[in-house]
């Protein structure tokens, strides 16, 4: 079977079409998200620009492929197929099956991108073999998947499984999403560029590594503060330290409330691999309740990396 996989990110719309059978992207294609979409120009225009050009690279036809499927930050609503909130893309109750079947008729289905991921990591990823898992993908905001019992949860019409904003800090900062002290707040890649920002400013670290490992990449990234420790650098090591604890917060809320097999880490700060999830382990491991004497919740890093969205949005179409 051929599927269309759409992801669908801050930055851009991504899509492939995938070898159900194999796992493989055959031909992928992505162009930039548009800063503001209006009902004139929707986003799902920019979703047909991407279907048509990857089935002509392919020299495809609609007919062949078996079904389509979106991965899409924010509150979905995958039974009536509307995006009903996205806050990092600024999108409100847009219909984007039903816009979407006026051109292609055959099965199309949507759901959060972390949940859309979970679902590739469990088909095609580093979640084979488990029966449940949670995803955690630490990017532009900190999005949540989970699979119970082979199955994906998304909760009532699609709502639930929004681990990024459950509150970690009472009254603390603002979230995107209106709310504060969100988990996203502090855990996401844009936090800790934040967090970045502010220790390097701070008197003590005005000869910190920080700076000139900032200054060679032209800028402030999720890498800086990483790097800065991996060369023993105290400012760095400081981040690095304090930003893991905000993940580990939440992995913990999770491992209490679901005890899933495992925990997978996606996002490009799980490139950061075991010098991430090492210390994240040891807290679920000494810190989750009845941590030495319940099943123990592996920790560990995503597998398919970039290609997590088009996979699991293709996934979707399995599910279905």
């Amino acid at each position: 079977m051929y599927l269309i996989g759409i992801d669908v990110g801050g930055m851009s719309i991504k899509g492939g079409i995938v070898d159900s059978e194999s796992g493989k992207i055959l031909v992928q294609h992505a162009i930039p998200t548009t800063a503001k979409y209006t009902k004139e120009y929707s986003i799902s225009e920019d979703i047909a620009k991407v279907i048509d050009y990857i089935l002509n690279e392919a020299n495809m036809k609609i007919d062949d492929i078996v079904g389509i499927g979106i991965g899409q930050p924010g509150s979905i609503d995958s039974e009536r197929g509307v995006i009903r909130y996205s806050n990092n893309i600024a999108l409100e109750n847009v219909p984007v099956v039903d816009e979407l079947h006026k051109k292609y008729n055959l099965p199309i289905y949507i759901s959060n991108d972390a949940n859309c991921a979970a679902l590739g990591e469990y088909v095609f990823g580093a979640g084979r073999g488990y029966k449940d898992i949670v995803f955690i993908t630490l990017g532009t905001g900190v999005g949540s998947g989970i699979i119970i019992d082979g199955k994906l949860f998304e909760g009532r019409a699609g709502a639930g499984a929004e681990a990024g904003h459950m509150v970690i800090v009472v009254d603390g900062e603002k979230c995107n999403c209106g709310s504060r002290g969100c988990w996203e707040t502090y855990a996401s890649a844009t936090a800790l560029i934040r967090q970045t920002k502010a220790a390097m400013e701070l008197p003590e670290n005005k000869d910190s590594l920080m700076h000139q490992i900032a200054a060679e990449e032209g800028k402030v990234s999720g890498k800086t503060a990483f790097v800065a420790a991996k060369k023993g650098d105290k400012g760095g090591q400081a981040v690095v330290d304090q930003y893991i604890k905000y993940i580990g917060v939440g992995l913990l809320n999770m491992a209490n409330i679901f005890r899933p097999d495992a925990i997978l880490i996606g996002g490009g700060i799980s490139k950061e691999k075991d010098y991430l999830t090492n210390p994240l382990q040891k807290m679920i491991d000494t810190e989750s309740y009845g941590g030495k004497f319940n099943p123990r919740v592996v920790v560990k890093t995503a597998s398919l990396q970039n290609d997590a969205g088009i996979l699991g949005a293709a996934a979707l179409v399995m599910k279905e």
